[in-house]
């Protein structure tokens, strides 16, 4: 048995790497700032900052993998600490694993890093072009792994689509409860473009068989089955027995009211969900699922009806309590602002 170091393994993504690898009887030791109070005792647990060094070679100590999840989320809107944890953070676990000379490193990426691309599928030649200052920080850790890759070190990046799943909640909370609750559904545009999810599963085996088979190379990760954006979440209305129907608004004065309001502070939505969520965007997953012998077992309908299901379920925990108390942003319901407003607004159309 190996042990794997999972950064961020408190997050969502990290938990369920850590969730997988125990099923998998490997050894699990996460390095987080904070530990989940649902945290198996007996999981080694390291209180670390992937910023500081220090903290990092200590973490490192008999480690065979590790699995690079520690970022900050756009919904942190962090500033200028997106580029302190999202590279500096990356180029220090990554320099000290390989000083200590880990098997394999997975680094997980972000499709943000690619902005806005001219042509989709995305494969692994497409150009770069972030359009904020997350995506920036993301990229420039990914340039900094394909430069190890190339020099031959054991390395991969792993960019995931949109990523879903049980438990999910950030701004999928939010239109979850819309639906729940027969609000209609505001899309930007006309939904006509076709726009590819992840679910959380399908993610992390590509982390553990990139190290496990010690693959290094750039794997871009997402659902094969996948429609536009409006046919999904009309499917998922149907899925949900709900009333809710699918509002297109018009782009340019949608995105300049979505920016004012997220300048102000009165939205949780970021530049990266305003700005690419009307766009066609999805990957050409091909090369992962031959070098990592993987086949996504979610269709994006599938991975939007499991979260909701899940959502519905477990919604009293979080709507009506105090609520998720998780440090990570993807699995604790977000403070709405003006969003409350537009809730009931949509029930005018």
């Amino acid at each position: 048995m190996n042990l794997h170091l999972i950064t961020g393994g408190s997050g969502y993504v990290g938990s369920y790497i850590v969730k997988r690898l125990l099923e998998l009887g490997e050894h699990v030791r996460i390095m987080d700032l904070w530990r989940d109070a649902n945290l198996d005792p007996n999981i080694d647990f390291f209180n670390g900052d992937v910023t500081n060094p220090e903290d990092v070679a200590k973490a490192l100590e008999g480690v065979d993998y590790v699995h690079h999840t520690a970022a900050l989320v756009p919904l942190t809107k962090a500033g200028i600490n997106f580029e302190k944890v999202n590279f500096n953070g990356t180029q220090i676990v990554i320099e000290k694993s390989i000083e200590n000379k880990v098997k394999h490193v997975s680094h997980i990426s972000s499709s943000a890093i690619f902005g806005l691309p001219k042509i989709v599928p995305i494969d692994e030649n497409t150009e770069y072009g972030p359009l904020e200052i997350y995506g920036r920080s993301k990229k420039k850790a990914d340039d900094f792994v394909i430069d190890l890759i190339k020099q031959g070190k054991p390395v991969s990046t792993i960019r995931p689509r949109t990523i879903v799943g049980k438990e999910r909640l950030g701004i999928f909370e939010i239109l979850f409860e819309w639906i729940h609750d027969n609000a209609n559904i505001f899309i930007i545009g006309k939904g006509d473009n076709l726009f590819q999810f992840v679910h959380i599963d399908d993610l992390v085996e590509t982390s553990i068989n990139a190290c496990l088979m010690e693959k290094p190379g750039i794997f871009n990760v997402g659902a094969e089955e996948f429609g536009t954006l409006r046919d999904d979440l009309v499917s998922l209305i149907q899925h949900a027995q709900s009333r809710s129907r699918v509002i297109g608004l018009p782009v340019s004065l949608t995105i300049a009211i979505l920016r004012i309001m997220d300048i102000l502070r009165l939205s949780p939505l970021g530049p990266w969900h305003y700005l690419t969520y009307h766009k066609p965007f999805y990957f050409d997953i091909e090369k992962t699922k031959e070098t990592l012998e993987w086949q996504p077992k979610y269709s994006n309908i599938e991975i939007l009806t499991t979260a909701y299901d899940w959502y519905v379920q477990n919604m009293d925990d979080f709507r009506y309590s105090s609520g998720n108390k998780s440090g990570s942003m993807h699995r604790k319901p977000l403070k709405k602002g003006m969003l409350n407003f537009a809730k009931l607004l949509s029930r005018l159309f």
